[in-house]
């Protein structure tokens, strides 16, 4: 009887002691499973790894021939945060030898210069968020890489003829305060024929135009004032299948008019897709999914998917508000021990994307192109909560001694065990591994 409480009373210090350190595992060591006959996946707690350069999106990464390539980091013009040529790559000879690479080791790739407002070409800032690699090229150079570009009225301004553009008026505020602004987020496409050492700016994937944004005095959750941004993409059959947070209002915004159900209906994580053969003049070719299949134009009104929306009557609600709990931040992968697609996500639940949790979700469907297959996703499960902080971009990356050139693991296809990378925006907003996640059938 004594031993029992004792081992009683030491497993509740045990529970104290993590409460205590700001980490909950969630599910722990415990098995969980996504749904009736779903897959189950548990944590593993390892040695914590701190990446040494620097991570503001999705990691993107590929193998070329034997190296295994990764590309973190920002680049270009931003009137918030000041201009940045972070935006490098790191190689090495296996997984951990590219992701231990000390600061000073990333190189900088020649990237294409950004233009005066009012001109054709790259504006704002970018960010490379996932990598496609050209299959027909058998040296494996030829690589897409899909960006995050965010811009502001003073990058982007407003053009009646071609209708890109911003207006700066009753713009929302920034994450610097009262009188900072909000950018707005978009998605475009660089090519590169020498492995990712330099690249050319294709064009925009998708975007939303200056009638959806969501202006004063509505939106004041700090984030976007409208807009598409952190993508994952995935290659299914003929096609290029793009995952990303949707931030704008799915119809013409009108402050006399507005609803916030409304703009909630519309938001979320959506699906858009492009054919392979278009990539290199994407401009215009985008399709996004409307509820019925893949007919809304790049810059027009899609639906998200349903299944990842978070309901009203669970807090869900317009990305505009600071207290409006959504998914966001998707990371895909194809996993070959489950035969199934994987996707991680953030859960933000305060202004500025403030949220300490991560979900993971499931689709079964290896064909996305078939009827609703690119919508069949299950119901996100909690992975891991961090009490007291802030969590962004969470993904999946391969372990160093399962992945090689051959099987080419990266975070857009890994096997039955990964390990779990985020960002935490508490502290020094690291970017961090400390648990692998293994899957079961």
């Amino acid at each position: 009887m004594q031993k029992a409480i004792r081992l009683y009373a030491a497993l509740i210090i045990i529970a104290c002691s993590l409460i205590a350190s700001g980490f909950i595992f969630l599910p722990g060591n415990k098995r969980v499973t996504a749904g009736t006959g779903g897959p189950k996946f548990k944590l593993i707690p390892t040695k914590k790894f701190i990446f040494s350069s620097f991570v503001d999106c999705n990691m993107s990464e590929v193998w070329v021939a034997d190296t295994f390539r990764i590309f973190p980091g920002k680049y270009g013009e931003d009137p918030l945060w000041g201009p940045s040529n972070n935006l490098k790559y790191g190689d090495g000879r296996n997984v951990d030898q590219a992701f231990s690479r000390k600061e000073s080791e990333f190189i900088a790739p020649k990237m294409p210069p950004n233009v005066a407002p009012g001109k054709p070409g790259l504006h704002g800032a970018v960010w490379f968020e996932s990598i496609h690699q050209d299959e027909s090229d058998p040296s494996g150079k030829t690589l897409f890489a899909l960006y995050h570009n965010e811009n502001y009225p003073a990058t982007l301004p407003y053009n009646a003829k071609t209708g890109e553009g911003y207006k700066n008026v009753l713009w929302p505020q920034g994450l610097k305060g009262p009188s900072s602004p909000s950018a707005v987020c978009r998605i475009g496409i660089m090519k590169s024929l020498d492995g990712g050492h330099s690249w050319k700016n294709n064009g925009i994937f998708i975007e939303d135009n200056q009638p959806r944004l969501i202006l004063r005095p509505h939106n004041t959750a700090a984030n976007f004032a409208g807009g598409t941004g952190d993508p994952s993409a995935v290659a299914s059959g003929k096609y290029l299948y793009l995952f990303y947070g949707e931030y704008g209002y799915p119809g013409v915004y009108k402050a006399a008019t507005y609803d916030p159900k409304t703009e909630w209906r519309g938001q979320c994580i959506s699906i858009a897709r492009i054919l392979l053969s278009d990539l290199d003049n994407p401009a215009g070719k985008a399709k996004r999914w409307d509820g019925t299949g893949f007919n809304a134009p790049f810059n027009g009104a899609g639906k998200p998917v349903a299944s990842i929306q978070i309901p009203l009557s669970a807090g869900g609600g317009p990305a505009s508000s600071p207290t409006g709990k959504y998914y966001w931040g998707p990371s895909v992968s194809w996993n070959t021990y489950l035969n199934c697609w994987v996707m991680m996500m953030a859960k933000a639940e305060g202004p500025s994307w403030k949220g300490s949790s991560i979900y993971i979700s499931f689709n079964k469907n290896a064909d996305l192109g078939a009827g609703k297959n690119s919508q069949d996703w299950s119901t996100p499960k909690m992975v891991l909560n961090v009490p007291g902080h802030t969590i962004w971009y969470p993904s999946l990356q391969p372990i160093s001694s399962e992945a090689n050139k051959t099987n080419k693991y990266s975070s857009l296809k890994l096997g039955q065990k990964a390990r779990l990378f985020f960002k935490d925006m508490t502290g020094k907003a690291d970017y961090i591994s400390e648990y692998f996640v293994e899957f079961e059938k």
